[in-house]
């Protein structure tokens, strides 16, 4: 028997027209009542942007040191960028490792940085007869072989000159007060690039891999626990000037090219080798670098210049002794077995600076008063 639907076919399609005309009311008035909500969010959000305008991000690196930052008022400031005063005695530093190029201070405070700088490197300043006086197992030869060394450490992992100044000075600093025995030399070397690395490096290498150029010599524990004694020794004070830090103070007077800056930072790195240049402030080193760059390249013209002398703070008789050192380090009469810093500016990068012939002697009267 077929069953037979209780409700009438014509009914049930008034049924369904009456549901679905419900439905299409219901979500009409959903419709409405969310786009009345959006108009109403809509018109907050324009009330409060007028009342908080969106503040501009901007790089740290387009600021200048001045503190005022000029908007114009006259424009939107949602759509205008941060206008900053311009300093028109700074310039744009040198994207260079190994150039002296540098951010240029305003001459008012040439006085108060220079002063400063001469002050710290007399306060954190190594002995200058450690080795006779605190090593007992330490000599001059091993130290020049560590530095040696460490240039290369340099080279590979690309770190600044200021990082294998800085970690010269620190090992230098640790050994006036610490005596180290032969075979812990090199751990000191290691971990004292290290501290230099983090303070001067943007992305310093990790202590594994310290570990590593070691041919894993000394574990990481022992690498940290040496960082922690160079410190403690050196009671944190880990910002002294160095040769560097003065090279860059006097590039503008005193580099003409790129090839004479080269060849200025060749001779500070050879005058890390060298135990007796220990005996000079770092100052004197930077600026008989300078001469003796200057000397080499132009060797029939006078080297130092009345200006030098004023922006440097030397006559060439305070420097007579620094750069006859330095002259021998360039012409290996002294630290001669030592190839790394050499090798280092025999390439094209530095100019070829350590291949430049220079005259046998430096003329005695270059160092007279003019």
């Amino acid at each position: 028997m077929e069953t037979h639907s209780l409700i009438h076919p014509t009914l049930q399609l008034h049924l369904l027209l009456s549901l679905c005309s419900k439905f299409t009311h219901t979500r009409k008035k959903m419709e409405t009542r969310a786009a009345s909500k959006r108009k109403a969010n809509a018109a907050t959000i324009v009330i409060v942007e007028k009342q908080h305008p969106k503040r501009q991000r901007v790089v740290l690196g387009e600021l200048s040191n001045l503190p005022n930052i000029i908007v114009p008022e006259t424009q939107n400031p949602r759509k205008e960028k941060l206008q900053c005063r311009k300093n028109p005695n700074m310039k744009k530093p040198s994207l260079t490792n190994n150039t002296l190029s540098f951010p240029q201070i305003d001459e008012s405070y040439d006085f108060e940085i220079f002063e400063y700088l001469h002050a710290m490197e007399r306060k954190r300043r190594p002995m200058i007869d450690y080795v006779e006086k605190v090593q007992k197992q330490v000599t001059t030869t091993m130290r020049a072989i560590l530095v040696d060394w460490l240039v290369e450490v340099a080279e590979e992992y690309k770190l600044l000159p200021d990082t294998l100044h800085l970690s010269v000075s620190y090992i230098d600093r640790f050994l006036s007060v610490s005596p180290v025995s032969k075979s812990r030399l090199q751990l000191l070397g290691v971990s004292s690039m290290l501290i230099a690395a983090k303070y001067e490096e943007v992305d310093p290498p990790r202590v594994d891999a310290f570990c590593n150029i070691t041919d894993n010599t000394y574990h990481k524990a022992e690498v940290v626990k040496m960082e922690a004694d160079i410190l403690k020794t050196l009671k944190f004070e880990m910002g002294n000037p160095t040769v560097n830090t003065f090279l860059r103070r006097f590039a503008d007077v005193a580099s003409e090219n790129q090839k004479i800056e080269f060849l200025i930072g060749y001779l500070a790195e050879l005058s890390l080798l060298d135990y007796d240049c220990l005996i000079f402030l770092p100052s004197i080193l930077a600026a008989s670098a300078i001469f003796l760059a200057r000397f080499i390249i132009w060797p029939e013209v006078h080297p130092w210049t009345s200006s030098l002398s004023e922006c440097l703070g030397y006559t060439p008789a305070d420097l007579k002794e620094c750069v006859l050192i330095l002259h021998d380090l360039y012409l290996s009469r002294k630290a001669v077995s030592f190839k790394a810093v050499r090798e280092k500016y025999k390439q094209h990068k530095f100019k070829y600076v350590a291949n430049l012939p220079s005259p046998p002697h430096v003329p005695s009267y270059y160092f007279e008063e003019q």
